[in-house]
């Protein structure tokens, strides 16, 4: 029995499409089942609720043997410092999931050694320490910059022919498809060989800097499109403006400043992982439609 949370998130659900029909058994924890197309409720068995909740985590793991856990953004909005909601959401899952011999396969952030503060980042890699803690067998994908991240900017790449972040211009910036990331995930879910804690870094083959982005969006949607740094400060300020609470957008400001300041490289990483999708394909098969219907 396989357990997979958010699976109407962007990762969680493309997890759901790859594992479903594959003669396993799919158990989902979700809100809102009727968020889900109703072919996919028909194939799966559905635990109502929250994947922190304790009770909820005992009921999904109930009888299975692997589970795909991700911590789902959108919960920490109105929440306190995020190194505190990543941990508190985890531990039930973790320490249940060791109790009962399941095998963990989970979202994090590459950057494994990184000494300095680094927000979101960091309350990652202070999950993964929890996990680590309890015994569990897990494998962690750890992930730099998602590169549907972009398509936010969709808008002011078709009406300004711009897009802005806070990241160094001329610093290259790891990148990875959320595709790619379900794909290992799914590999791993359905593979019963492995054993033991891992971390598995996944990235794009190429390592390109916002500015080279910029040329390679511009040369895929035949228009320009370059890339706009603000400093960090307006950067907060506008994640405030946008709802973020004041401690979610230091640490997305503190994230930024560990990606300008290294930290995906302090990781180390075997070329072999490197994942399917370069940003130049990705921003034909996804950006391009998703700008341009």
């Amino acid at each position: 029995m396989i357990v997979i949370t958010t699976p109407t998130g962007d990762i969680g659900r493309q997890v759901l499409d790859r594992v479903l029909g594959r003669g396993e058994a799919v158990r989902i924890v979700v809100r809102d089942p009727f968020r889900l197309p109703e072919q996919v409720r028909e194939h799966v068995e559905v635990v109502e609720g929250s994947h922190a909740d304790a009770d909820t985590i005992a009921k999904a793991l109930d009888g299975a043997d692997r589970l795909f856990w991700l911590v789902p953004p959108a919960g920490f909005r109105d929440a306190g410092p995020a190194r505190r909601y990543y941990v508190d959401f985890s531990r039930a899952a973790a320490e249940e999931a060791a109790s009962r011999g399941v095998r963990m396969v989970h979202v994090t952030s590459l950057g494994h050694g990184y000494q300095d503060e680094a927000g979101l980042l960091s309350a990652a890699l202070d999950m993964d320490e929890l996990i680590e803690r309890t015994g569990v067998q897990y494998r962690a994908l750890a992930l730099p910059f998602f590169m549907e991240n972009l398509l936010r900017q969709a808008r002011p790449m078709t009406e300004h022919g711009v897009f802005s972040m806070a990241n160094t211009a001329d610093r290259p910036l790891l990148s990875v498809a959320t595709r790619d990331v379900a794909a290992a995930a799914a590999a791993l879910l359905l593979d019963t060989a492995w054993s033991g804690q891992a971390r598995v870094p996944l990235a794009s083959p190429d390592s390109l800097t916002p500015d080279a982005m910029a040329d390679i969006i511009s040369e895929t949607l035949g228009r320009a499109v370059r890339y706009q740094q603000v400093p960090l400060a307006e950067f907060r300020a506008r994640m405030s403006q946008l709802g973020a609470s004041p401690a979610l957008a230091q640490d997305m400001a503190d994230m930024v400043h560990a990606q300008n300041n290294g930290i995906y490289e302090a990781e180390p990483r075997d070329p072999a992982t490197a994942t399917a999708t370069a940003f130049r394909q990705w921003c034909q098969d996804i950006l391009k439609p998703a700008v341009q219907p």
